[in-house]
């Protein structure tokens, strides 16, 4: 029996966690850990050998790297928080920067579905960015 760190193998493992395991697997968890390095030094050695034209998906994978679950869970309380400073609008002004600032509508689409200037939109959408920036830097 051979003593591992699941930490090692395993990014989501954020503390040292050892457990005892037979010798043909860790022999094997060390294996494919040497087998995953090796790919990526290729990748990234050869990448500019690769299309950009063959829609593979080669030249994605070598230029971006996954997120760990740290960076998703940071992203997700962020969506959160933003979600958060967002409901704290008052019901026009979130409709209108929600639909400028996350649909991408320009501010005379939604003066126009609205049946109001645009000047209006867009000073409705810059003072509830701002009401938004406050309450984040208050709850950050």
């Amino acid at each position: 029996m051979t003593t591992i760190n699941l930490k090692d193998f395993y990014p989501w493992y954020t503390h040292d966690e050892y457990i005892e395991v037979s010798e043909e697997v860790a022999d094997e968890l060390r294996a494919n850990k040497l087998y995953e390095a090796a790919y990526q030094r290729r990748i990234v050695r050869n990448k500019a050998q690769y299309s950009l034209d063959c829609e593979d998906g080669i030249e994605y994978s070598a230029c971006v790297s996954e997120p760990t679950p740290q960076e998703l869970l940071e992203r997700m309380e962020q969506f959160c928080h933003l979600c958060v400073a967002l409901n704290t609008l008052p019901e026009t002004q979130g409709r209108r920067v929600d639909a400028c600032v996350i649909l991408g509508k320009s501010y005379r689409e939604v003066a126009e579905a609205e049946g109001v200037n645009e000047s209006s939109v867009r000073e409705s959408v810059k003072i509830g960015l701002e009401s938004m920036k406050k309450y984040l830097k208050k709850v950050l």
